[in-house]
């Protein structure tokens, strides 16, 4: 795939104000240009890529104010995965986002095992120039197997603002969880994690991890499982499904951290068909909010509960109800 030149004369010249007299023109030069990094524009300003007044200065260079700042750069090709037509659920777009609805199964990033029919190859499809990002855009992951909302940069102003945002943790992600066991309460699970010290493809609950907050409260209680909202506080890998295997309440099919299967007492062959069949974590982001990267609006998003959890969360109910309807006899 080529490189893709910055394409806008806006984003590729700027005036030095002249309250910055006197200051090193690197640091000048990251305030005009906040959506690249500090040392990618000092590798440019070094390769002679960026000019003062046009000529070549050194990123300690003072600047005087008023200087007309110019980058002649081509931005780097990030990725090379191809891109491929897979389709894609759009919830939100603009120039800046696009807010999609992951299905599960469909792999985040390229990799061992997985080298494409990623989301990474289908954002390229649709936009060719998110190559030119870190990691295509993508701000934040879900994992193969969990469904929903998931917001991806298509600039990189759009990209740092929105780091930055998840870093300040303003960013509110609700996610519905289906666990094991009949919860009586909610609470906040304040537990750090990270690489568990044996299964390296394993998150765990370690006193020496990484900050982890999630937060969760009952949405409907049925006779051995109950439906969660959770909201993250942090974003470690994992995070819901280490935390609630961590409380001994593993998310309903999880095959990395769930256990052993757990029927209700007496549960018909349809209420014990459903929850053997079901194979993959019952976790779905259903909603995402976070603050427009340029013009700073509050943009929500929510994610339709996909149909396997819709017809688990029927056999769940109609489980109460023969229960009761029996219990009555």
């Amino acid at each position: 795939m080529p490189d893709t030149p910055l394409q806008s004369d806006d984003a590729r010249t700027a005036t030095v104000p002249d309250a910055s007299a006197g200051r090193r023109f690197d640091a000048v030069l990251a305030e005009l240009f906040p959506q690249f990094s500090r040392s990618r524009l000092t590798t440019w300003i070094k390769a002679g890529e960026v000019l003062l007044d046009g000529a070549v200065p050194r990123p300690r260079d003072p600047v005087m104010g008023g200087e007309r700042v110019e980058l002649n750069v081509v931005l780097d090709t990030q990725t090379e995965a191809e891109p491929q037509d897979i389709p894609l659920s759009v919830l939100y777009e603009d120039d800046q986002v696009i807010v999609v609805d992951k299905p599960a199964g469909l792999v985040v990033h390229p990799g061992a095992g997985n080298p494409d029919g990623t989301l990474v190859n289908a954002l390229l499809f649709r936009d060719a120039s998110l190559a030119t990002l870190p990691r295509a855009g993508i701000v934040h992951r879900l994992d193969k197997d969990t469904s929903g909302v998931m917001v991806v940069a298509r600039t990189l102003e759009a990209h740092n603002a929105l780091v930055e945002q998840l870093s300040a943790r303003d960013v509110h992600r609700q996610y519905l969880a289906v666990v094991v066991g009949a919860l009586v309460s909610g609470g906040t699970a304040d537990a750090p994690i990270d690489r568990h010290p044996r299964d390296r493809l394993r998150m765990a609950v370690r006193d020496d991890g990484r900050d982890a907050v999630t937060h969760y409260r009952l949405r409907e209680r049925f006779r051995a499982h109950t439906a969660l909202e959770c909201r993250l506080e942090t974003g470690r890998t994992h995070q819901i499904r280490v935390h609630m295997a961590h409380l001994r309440h593993p998310i309903l099919g999880d095959p990395m951290y769930g256990g052993a299967l757990k029927l209700p007492k007496g549960a018909s062959e349809t209420t014990a068909g459903m929850l053997r069949g079901f194979r993959r974590q019952a976790l779905h982001a259903e909603t995402l909010e976070f603050r427009h990267p340029t013009n700073g609006e509050a943009i929500r998003c929510s994610a339709p509960l996909p149909d396997d959890m819709q017809a688990l969360l029927k056999v769940l109910r109609a489980d109460v109800a023969e229960h009761a309807e029996s219990g009555r006899r």
